[in-house]
């Protein structure tokens, strides 16, 4: 076994001990994903450390714990279709496709350098993700209805273009708060009567999801 695979496999069994990863798929996700194929150049040594990483231009990779959070209360699992917001270097969108499988998997990057760093970094890691440039707070009409939305920056308030691309029983998942860098981690289920059932899983601070629909640059 590498000194990587070794790395990764101490970063899962510590998430899985402070019961960050409970669901097998998402354990197993992790420990198939390789980090450190989604980090610069200069951050591979911290790859398997449990901390943010800065990726350029702004934009971080979201500490192993809070990802491994939000996957777990995603509730995924094979053929659920998945709109991510917020593609960054990408990881979390490999992430899902192992759980869900890359045909199920839609992300949205709005900062073209970013958007080029993470298909690059999907390419070489062996995956066929659709990313698309765009702005993440319209969603991404020609994939709806998805199974889920999850965003990976913080909006000031969930969207209703997201609402509207949700299916039935749908969630969305997401970092909501009025504060740029402080926020709760939401999971927002539809009902069948189009309204929505939000229940809260604590706070957290991502970068701030930024478009027409969110905060303005």
């Amino acid at each position: 076994m590498s000194i990587k695979d070794e790395s990764r496999l101490r970063m899962v069994s510590y998430l899985e001990k402070i019961g960050y990863i409970k669901n097998e798929s998402v354990k197993n996700a992790f420990l198939k994903v390789d980090r450190s194929m989604f980090v610069p150049e200069a951050s591979k040594d911290e790859a398997y450390k449990d901390t943010p990483l800065s990726i350029g231009w702004g934009q971080t990779i979201s500490a192993p714990s809070m990802i491994a959070l939000m996957l777990e209360v995603s509730d995924l699992k094979l053929g659920t279709k998945t709109l991510e917001i917020g593609a960054g270097s990408c990881y979390n969108a490999a992430l899902i496709a192992e759980i869900c499988g890359e045909e199920n998997v839609v992300t949205i990057e709005r900062i073209p350098e970013v958007y080029q760093f993470g298909i690059n970094n999907l390419k070489s890691a062996g995956y066929n993700i659709t990313v698309v440039l765009g702005d993440g707070t319209k969603g991404y009409q020609e994939g709806a209805p998805y199974d889920r939305i999850i965003a990976t920056a913080a909006a000031p308030k969930i969207p209703q273009s997201w609402k509207d691309q949700l299916k039935e029983e749908g969630m969305i998942v997401a970092p909501v708060g009025k504060e740029k860098y402080y926020q709760e981690l939401l999971v927002s289920k539809k009902r069948k009567d189009g309204t929505f059932e939000t229940k809260k899983h604590g706070g957290c601070v991502f970068v701030p999801l930024v478009g027409e629909d969110g905060w303005k640059e």
